[in-house]
């Protein structure tokens, strides 16, 4: 079997979780994140489309951690981001995490907004 070390280029992958926070790249963030490429950074959670919007044109797809269960995407929230032409794809926070970090592994241009479970 041939292993290859997983290289994350700019982007840090989600190393950890809990209640209240996330932790990307060995840093600890507090409350709603957004990573990706662009790199980490605090949100303020669905009222706050401008940062997920500033994704458009740059990445191939979105993934939303809703926290600790499934639920559907505010229907204002979700119809910007689709008129922004950016893929959404809609999960828990504990399963968008590992899938982020899946496509990342794999050079995808992704990126992750996430509620804390």
């Amino acid at each position: 079997m041939r292993l290859n070390e997983v290289v994350f280029n700019d982007a840090k992958p989600v190393e950890g979780y809990g209640p209240g926070f996330f932790r990307i790249g060995g840093t600890v963030v507090q409350g709603p994140v957004i990573t990706g490429a662009m790199g980490t950074q605090a949100w303020a959670g669905f009222e706050d489309a401008a940062p997920l919007l500033a994704l458009a044109g740059k990445i191939d797809i979105l993934f939303l951690g809703m926290g600790a269960e499934i639920a559907h995407v505010p229907a204002d929230l979700r119809r910007q981001l689709e008129e922004a032409g950016l893929g959404l794809e809609v999960m828990s926070s504990p399963a968008a995490s590992r899938t982020y970090n899946v496509l990342l592994s794999e050079g995808r241009r992704v990126a992750l907004a996430m509620i804390p479970i």
